[in-house]
């Protein structure tokens, strides 16, 4: 009977154990963005000798549904074009285009739900993503110009304010600042790539307001954000069921 209820103990352990790494691990990286992942694997493609268009655009069209739900499709036609007709120079700008195009998505994403900080900071995560994409291209234009940027969403970060844990560490919102930051974002990337305007089929016209305040972050890329005590509470559960499994078989050993 011993036996039976040691080997029950250490299952029940093993299947919390399995169910907390599933918890905290089982999410993707909100650091990352599809497309900004796959403008990097294009480059090189296109940078081999001779360019690869082939993979170029087999990469360029695992993504090319979601550009064309946040983009619009004369987005994916504007890379295509380029791809179809094997110019490489017009590509990898075009692609260039499209990354700004996306951080300009993704800012106003993030003012959209303001004040709602875990998906605000995932979504400006995702932004910043694209950027350190970016950021190579900038660089060799103007590396000053790429520090600063970079330092802008370092200050937008700041802006979303944190709920703190339990309280501690709490720090309010400044949607004032966040404006600021996201015009002067946006405003550089406009001038250094010679973009008219980012709202020129930014979004398909099946995309309502609504929809888009209430765009969330695909569940492959979704993460556990541990600023937000809230999510907190199923570890703390997982925890005390543990804890409890364990003293209610040590009481009864010993009171045998």
């Amino acid at each position: 009977m011993k036996k039976i209820s040691l080997s029950l103990l250490v299952l029940m352990l093993f299947t919390l154990t399995i169910q907390t790494n599933v918890f905290a691990y089982s999410y993707g990286d909100p650091n990352k963005e599809k497309i900004a992942e796959v403008y990097k694997k294009m480059v090189v493609k296109l940078n081999e000798s001779p360019p690869n268009y082939e993979e170029a655009k087999e990469l360029f069209l695992t993504v090319k549904e979601e550009i064309d739900m946040h983009m619009g499709e004369d987005a994916s036609r504007f890379i295509l074009d380029p791809l179809n007709s094997e110019d490489k120079q017009s590509t990898i700008q075009n692609m260039e285009k499209l990354l700004a195009l996306n951080i300009s998505r993704r800012l106003i994403a993030v003012e959209k739900s303001f004040e709602e900080f875990d998906k605000s900071k995932k979504i400006l995560a995702k932004g910043f993503a694209t950027y350190q994409a970016l950021s190579p291209a900038v660089r060799e234009i103007d590396s000053e110009l790429d520090e600063q940027i970079k330092n802008q969403f370092d200050i937008t970060l700041e802006s979303l304010g944190n709920p703190g844990l339990f309280g501690v560490g709490e720090k309010p919102s400044d949607i004032e600042q966040f404006k600021q930051n996201k015009k002067v974002i946006l405003d550089s990337l406009k001038e250094l790539f010679n973009i008219e305007a980012f709202d020129v089929g930014h979004f398909t016209k099946s995309q309502t307001e609504q929809e888009l305040e209430n765009e969330q972050v695909r569940s492959g890329d979704e993460y556990t954000d541990y600023s937000d005590w809230r999510n907190w509470i199923p570890l703390l559960v997982i925890v005390l069921v543990i804890a409890g499994t364990v003293i209610y078989f040590v009481k009864r050993k010993t009171s045998k």
